[in-house]
C-alpha cells in the first residue's frame, strides 16, 4: 500500500509527458457499452505509423442468467499503420495485458455450440498476450472511429467454485489423490478484442505548432536529405 502513492505519481507523469509531446486520442468502446461493459482507451502516437494504446476493461455484471460476468483487464498496445497517413488506416498490432477475475469460465466450439460456459465459477488471475488488426477513420478533424480485433493467449490462475458456492478442492482429479488442492491454472487462446470505438483527439502537436499532421515530418526529412543522410 505504501508504493501506491509512487504508483498513481508515475502513471501521471506518464500520461503528462504523452500529452505534452504526443498525439493523444481518448476513445470508449460503443459495442462494449451496449452489453454494459466499460472499455475506455488512451492512444499515444509515436510517429506517422506506430502508436501506444492503454486501455482498461471492466465489466461490473456480478450474475448474468446465473452465469459469472465480473472482471477486469488491463491492456498495453503497440500499432503499426500500413498506410501513408499517419495513424489512420489499416493497422496490426501486439498487445500484452493482466486482469482479474471471478467468471463462469468459457468453452469454444464445445456441445455443438460456438461458446458455452462451464459450470460453477472461477476466480482468479492471470496475463494476456496476444495479437490483432483493425483500420482507423478521422472525421471532423479531431474526432475518429476505430474497429478492431483480437486475440490472445490467456494464461490464468484460479480457485474454482461449484454452483453452491463451495470451493472445488480437487480440480481437474479423477481419482482420489493423497492431498487436497484447490489452486488450478489453465490456458486458453480466446478473441478477447472486439469492438467500434469513437475517440477524440484531446491534443495534437502539429496542429498546435500550425503544420498538417501529414506534413509534419517533412522538415526533418529536408534536413537529413541536406545533411546527405538518409530521409529516414
Amino acid at each position: 500500500m505504501r508504493k501506491t502513492p509512487g504508483i498513481l505519481l508515475f502513471c501521471l507523469s506518464v500520461l503528462w509527458c504523452g500529452t505534452v509531446y504526443s498525439q493523444v486520442n481518448l476513445k470508449l468502446n460503443c459495442l462494449y457499452a451496449v452489453a454494459g461493459v466499460i472499455n475506455p482507451q488512451a492512444e499515444f502516437v509515436l510517429s506517422n505509423h506506430s502508436s501506444m494504446s492503454l486501455d482498461v476493461t471492466y465489466s461490473p455484471w456480478r450474475s448474468i442468467n446465473g452465469r459469472h460476468a465480473n472482471f477486469g483487464i488491463f491492456t498495453g498496445e503497440y500499432r503499426y499503420y500500413v498506410g501513408r497517413h499517419r495513424t489512420r488506416g489499416f493497422y496490426v498490432s501486439g498487445h500484452a495485458g493482466m486482469m482479474g477475475f471471478d467468471i463462469s469460465k468459457p468453452r469454444m466450439f464445445s456441445y455443438g455450440k460456438f461458446i458455452s460456459f462451464k459450470d460453477g465459477y472461477s476466480k482468479g488471475f492471470g496475463v494476456i498476450l496476444g495479437i490483432g488488426i483493425g483500420y482507423q477513420h478521422e472525421f471532423c478533424r479531431r474526432w475518429v472511429v476505430d474497429a478492431f480485433l483480437g486475440a490472445s493467449w490467456l494464461h490464468s490462475w484460479y480457485n474454482g467454485y461449484l454452483k453452491d458456492g463451495e470451493i472445488n478442492m480437487t480440480p481437474n482429479h479423477t481419482k482420489p489423490t493423497p492431498y487436497d488442492d484447490p489452486f488450478n491454472m489453465s490456458g486458453e487462446f480466446l478473441p478477447t478484442k472486439i469492438g467500434v470505438s469513437i475517440g477524440y483527439r484531446i491534443f495534437d502537436p502539429a496542429r498546435h505548432r500550425g503544420v498538417k499532421p501529414e506534413t509534419a515530418g517533412v522538415g526533418r526529412v529536408k534536413r537529413r536529405l541536406h545533411r546527405g543522410l538518409p530521409a529516414d
